[in-house]
Parts: C-alpha cells; sequence; structure tokens
C-alpha cells in the first residue's frame, strides 16, 4: 500500500491552496527583503524554503489528486 494513498481530491485542493499561499508568502519575503539591507539574507532564505514547500506540495497534489 502506498503511503500518498489517502489524498482524496479535497486533500488535493486544500494542497494546492497551501502552496498557492506559500508562494504568495515567498513573494511578499522577497519584495520587503529586495527593501531592507539587513532583510535580504533571512527573507531569501525563508522566501527560498516557502518555494521549496510550495513547490514539493503541488507536486503531491498534482502527482496523487484525484
Amino acid at each position: 500500500m502506498h503511503p500518498l494513498l489517502f489524498i482524496t481530491v479535497h486533500n488535493a485542493l486544500r494542497l494546492r491552496e497551501v502552496s498557492a499561499a506559500l508562494v504568495a508568502i515567498a513573494g511578499a519575503f522577497m519584495a520587503f527583503g529586495s527593501m531592507m539591507p539587513l532583510g535580504r539574507r533571512g527573507s531569501t532564505w525563508f522566501a527560498g524554503l516557502a518555494l521549496l514547500i510550495a513547490g514539493v506540495l503541488g507536486v503531491i497534489a498534482l502527482h496523487w489528486g484525484k
């Protein structure tokens, strides 16, 4: 039994919503981080992490969502 068989259509839609929200958060971190000289390193790291998580959730939702 595959561990990701529990993903239903509703769960896939939720994962897509969460990944879209993470992309928006990452965009905000990148926009505000580029304006502040001391916030560049931290906000870029958080933005990269948010984009990584959003990408993984998006792949899971698209691949295993029915």
